[in-house]
């Protein structure tokens, strides 16, 4: 992906979201505007549906705006067809979750291996990457563990694994703590960073944690509709 000096690397415009619900439109997003520097770790803060899951899916392609405009580098998602859209999330974007999304009958190098098998990665390079960086997460004895063999700290560190393994550009992070003990949590903040860091992602992180919020570049607040400093 190519990026000119000088031009943000997320930049988003006019956005708008709303979906109806029974005989009412909620409004989501109202004009929402955001630039994200290329290599910055952003936290996006703000109560529990306040839209930062939906403001985190159309940064990343899983949903479509009302109206307005995301670029991530030289890609413009709106007008994006959906074919190369899914291509696009796969090669360029990561996603950690709050809730792990691993698939159960898969083991955990399975489970990584999963997006470079829909980009017909061969069966080598496949294995080879996703042992690699389980072993960087923590995670080298349990390569064929099941996800209901692990705690809820290693399904993270496996769903974190899976989101890098294409070595995407960007990385969204959906409340990637919020099922974690205390400790736990701030062990997965200190693998973010260092996987922010090593991989020079760009990071943006929904996030309920102080702490989290606090160890990145910058924080906004998502608050009616719209982002404002924290």
């Amino acid at each position: 992906m190519h990026l000119d000096c000088g031009v943000a690397f997320v930049s988003v415009s006019g956005l708008n979201k709303s979906y109806v619900v029974g005989s009412q439109r909620i409004h989501v997003l109202r004009d929402l505007d955001l630039e994200v520097a290329e290599g910055e770790m952003l936290a996006i803060i703000g109560a529990s549906g306040v839209g930062k899951s939906t403001l985190l899916h159309l940064l990343g392609g899983l949903d479509r705006s009302d109206s307005g405009a995301v670029h991530v580098a030289d890609a413009n998602l709106t007008v994006m067809p959906a074919p190369s859209l899914v291509a696009f999330r796969n090669s360029h974007v990561g996603f950690v979750f709050q809730f792990h999304h691993l698939m159960p009958e898969f083991d955990a190098a399975e489970n990584v291996e999963m997006p470079m098998r829909i980009a017909q990665i061969s069966r080598g390079e496949a294995r080879r990457r996703a042992v690699e960086l389980l072993a960087r997460v923590g995670l080298g004895e349990r390569l064929v563990h099941r996800p209901a063999m692990l705690s809820g700290g290693e399904q993270q560190r496996v769903a974190v694994a899976r989101a890098l393994v294409m070595k995407p550009a960007l990385l969204l992070a959906d409340e990637p703590t919020g099922d974690l003990d205390e400790n736990t949590a701030d062990a997965l903040h200190q693998l973010l960073r260092e996987m922010h860091a090593e991989y020079g992602l760009t990071s943006i992180i929904a996030t309920h944690n102080s702490r989290l919020a606090a160890a990145c570049d910058r924080v906004l607040c998502l608050e009616q509709g719209q982002l404002r400093p924290a």
